[in-house]
């Protein structure tokens, strides 16, 4: 019984810091496996050493530095599919999903 309480209580909801700050330790261990400096990385993307150092610390990015890092790590096809496939939960949005395929503009509902 403790396990389950102790699991509960370590379990959130993800939320965007959450994820951002995932993402950036993910990205350190890739640049150090790959033996990277950030500096390389930099040369190499076109990002700023600064903002390098921003993310990897604080998980602080914008959009554009971090299709330009993934690109130097070879991780393009992962950020360019991001959005690639539907996801759905239930039923009712896999049908919404199929109703809706092909359309340009979403419409209030």
């Amino acid at each position: 019984m403790n396990d389950i309480l102790s699991l509960l209580e370590n379990y959130t909801l993800d939320n965007t810091e959450d994820i951002a700050k995932t993402l950036a330790a993910d990205f350190r261990k890739r640049r150090i496996e790959k033996n990277l400096t950030r500096e390389q990385v930099a040369e190499k993307s076109g990002v700023a050493v600064s903002n390098i150092v921003r993310f990897e610390q604080k998980g602080l990015i914008s959009l554009k530095n971090l299709i330009g890092i993934a690109i130097a790590m070879g991780y393009t096809a992962e950020v360019k599919d991001i959005f690639a496939e539907p996801k759905y939960s239930t039923m009712e949005e896999l049908t919404q999903i199929r109703k809706n395929a092909g359309k340009t503009k979403a419409h209030k509902q």
